[in-house]
């Protein structure tokens, strides 16, 4: 029987590392499995404030809320991942290569992020560490993102030594790769779009991809749609549980790992009644890594007569993802997990 692991990290973020505290060795311990066997993991004691997550779906509410021809003033620029999508905009499915539904999914986003003056002294590329496109007409949205993303970033960091431990790496192993990580939020909305008066069955939630860096917190709904690809290619569905959120493993922790660790393979398509769709919202905070940090595996992991994944840097793979996102054009190199999708059950 499927099951998402339910993993409780308060005692890494109280500040405890495996090497002299034996609660934070069995918690990586569990979350090696977890990375191992499922790929997907809920973590409660995560430090977030229930205050934080509460401001973070009025915000939503506040901005979605707002007439169509008014979120399409904060349009993202296609030079930066950075404000609106409007829906049908992105074809997630595409950033594998698999074009099935190109152009057909149907949430629309508002995209937030780490920009290049938070890193004082480095000249980062703007493509990656882009100003914010904050939305005046949504008053209270900012200071509601700012309050959940800041303590969103203090969590990735905290997991990144619980992922440090898990792989059994000396302390601080990461730390040159993620001190000036690509950062981003990304809040979905899946509703029917206005002016649509009823689903048609060609459009998909969001279609099946991995993410594109190191992990991703995601905060979800409780509502039906989320389902996750397994190691067997087999669909399963997914929700969080009270006050949990979810973490899934990206791109670059497949690439470090040689697939010890799998990228998760996911999609989104929320229950639809009566040509109606259920509103279903999330946001997910995206751990990118350095966009110079190289993805290439680490010492030991792979066997003799294996092949590893060739180098390439974190910025490099988002680029070749995005263009599929949003242009259509399919990745450079075969993906491995292009290849689960394509094996998997439907």
């Amino acid at each position: 029987m499927f099951d998402v692991p339910l993993i409780d990290v308060s005692a890494y973020v109280a500040g405890g590392d495996a090497a002299t505290d034996p609660e934070c060795a069995r918690v990586a311990a569990e979350f090696d499995r977890a990375c191992r066997e499922v790929g997907f993991i809920q973590i409660v004691g995560h430090g977030v404030e229930r205050a934080a997550v509460d401001g973070l779906t009025a915000a939503l509410d506040e901005f979605f809320g707002l007439p169509l021809a008014v979120k399409k003033q904060y349009r993202r620029d296609p030079s930066t991942n950075r404000g609106y999508s409007p829906p049908k905009s992105e074809s997630l499915s595409m950033s594998l290569g698999i074009s099935a539904n190109q152009m057909n999914d149907y949430y629309e986003a508002f995209t937030i992020g780490a920009e290049a003056a938070a890193f004082p002294g480095l000249d980062l590329p703007e493509s990656s560490y882009a100003p914010n496109n904050w939305p005046s007409a949504a008053p209270g949205f900012q200071a509601r993102i700012e309050r959940y993303f800041t303590q969103a970033q203090r969590l990735a960091r905290t997991l990144m030594v619980t992922v440090t431990d898990a792989l059994a790496l000396p302390a601080g192993y990461f730390d040159a790769m993620v001190d000036h990580s690509i950062e981003v939020l990304k809040m979905n909305n899946f509703a029917l779009p206005e002016g649509d008066t009823a689903f048609t069955g060609d459009l998909q939630g969001m279609g099946a991809h991995t993410d594109f860096g190191i992990l991703t917190i995601l905060w979800a709904d409780q509502v039906p749609g989320l389902q996750v690809l397994d190691r067997d290619g087999d669909w399963h569905d997914v929700q969080p549980a009270d006050d949990a959120l979810l973490i899934n493993l990206g791109d670059a922790m497949a690439r470090w790992t040689n697939d010890r660790w799998l990228s998760t393979v996911h999609r989104v398509d929320p229950p639809v009644t009566d040509g109606r769709i259920q509103r279903r919202r999330s946001a997910a905070f995206f751990f990118d890594g350095n966009y110079d940090a190289v993805l290439e595996p680490l010492p030991g992991t792979v066997a003799a007569g294996q092949t590893g994944y060739p180098p390439i840097t974190v910025a490099e793979n988002i680029a070749m993802k995005v263009a599929g996102l949003r242009t259509g054009v399919a990745p450079s190199m075969p993906l491995r997990e292009a290849a689960r999708v394509s094996a998997a059950a439907k």
